[in-house]
């Protein structure tokens, strides 16, 4: 069995790509007893467990992951988190659910995910910024969210970014990438009638906007998208392309200078800076 892949709501779960590609689990469950069983029947079934959440949560749900994985004592499950929007994070644990089949080792699969992340170009669309503190927001913009019609294009990742809809442009991949697009309300068909052209994406899905996405951007005006990677072969030979170590505490492999599971550093010969995770795609790989 490949190794599981969680996430934290069923509103994070995209629909696989194609047959091979596993369903995500929907993890913790509603009560301490219930998310108790349902992971250790997962370790018992799949071997390891990846939970992502986002980095910046630390409510209920991942207090309740972090007691289950203390309380069950098991150091095959993972709790990642992310530094990703909502959607951005759902496209990062479809990218794990596509690699979980490959012949990648369960640290290997877990220390990926930083270095996935890194290919995600999440953002939205923003009625208002006024109670965005995600990205940095100028005073200016901030003024101007409080005009009639004003909209805002907004890059949380890989490189924060704000610009204002019609006088300026996201900066977008430079590889053939995918792109998913969740409205909230009003609707705006920017994403797909500009971006999505200038970005040269290889085609657009629309799912629904996930609950935690009004939260993360401080508005319900939005809509909210994430392009990627979407082709297992190139996801496959990127992850594949980095030096993986044995992690010095768990015994685990891991690429990067961080394990997945336990979180031990990489540790680094003196002097040294630790292994770099980015490789570079070339320009217009698809």
């Amino acid at each position: 069995m490949p190794t599981a892949i969680a996430v934290t709501s069923p509103d994070l779960v995209l629909p696989p790509l194609d047959r091979q590609t596993p369903p995500a689990i929907v993890q913790p469950g509603p009560t301490l007893e219930q998310s108790l069983n349902a992971m250790h029947t997962l370790v018992e079934q799949h071997g390891y467990v990846i939970a992502l959440h986002a980095a910046s949560g630390a409510g209920p749900a991942v207090q309740r992951l972090r007691t289950v994985r203390s309380v069950l004592e098991s150091d095959r499950i993972a709790v990642l988190g992310v530094p990703l929007p909502p959607l951005g994070l759902a496209l990062l644990a479809q990218q794990l659910r596509q690699l979980s089949v490959c012949d990648f080792s369960p640290g290997v699969l877990a220390s990926s995910a930083r270095l996935l992340a890194h290919y995600i170009y999440a953002g939205a669309v923003l009625g208002s910024v006024a109670k965005l503190d995600r990205v940095p927001v100028p005073l200016a913009s901030h003024a101007k969210s409080w005009m009639p019609g004003a909209q805002f294009g907004v890059l949380a990742n890989p490189r924060p970014q704000l610009v204002r809809i019609g006088q300026e442009e996201l900066p977008g991949p430079e590889f053939g990438s995918r792109m998913l697009v969740a409205a909230g309300q009003p609707p705006s068909d920017w994403v797909t009638a500009q971006l999505a052209p200038a970005w040269r994406v290889q085609g657009v899905s629309t799912v629904p906007l996930p609950e935690e996405s009004v939260r993360w951007w401080g508005t319900g005006r939005l809509v909210e998208f994430a392009a990627g990677l979407h082709d297992v072969s190139v996801l496959y030979q990127l992850v594949s392309s980095v030096r993986r170590e044995l992690c010095h505490w768990c015994g685990l492999e891991l690429i990067g200078d961080r394990c997945g599971f336990c979180a031990a550093p990489l540790p680094s010969p003196s002097g040294q800076p630790p292994p770099a995770v980015v490789r570079a795609l070339p320009r217009g790989g698809t």
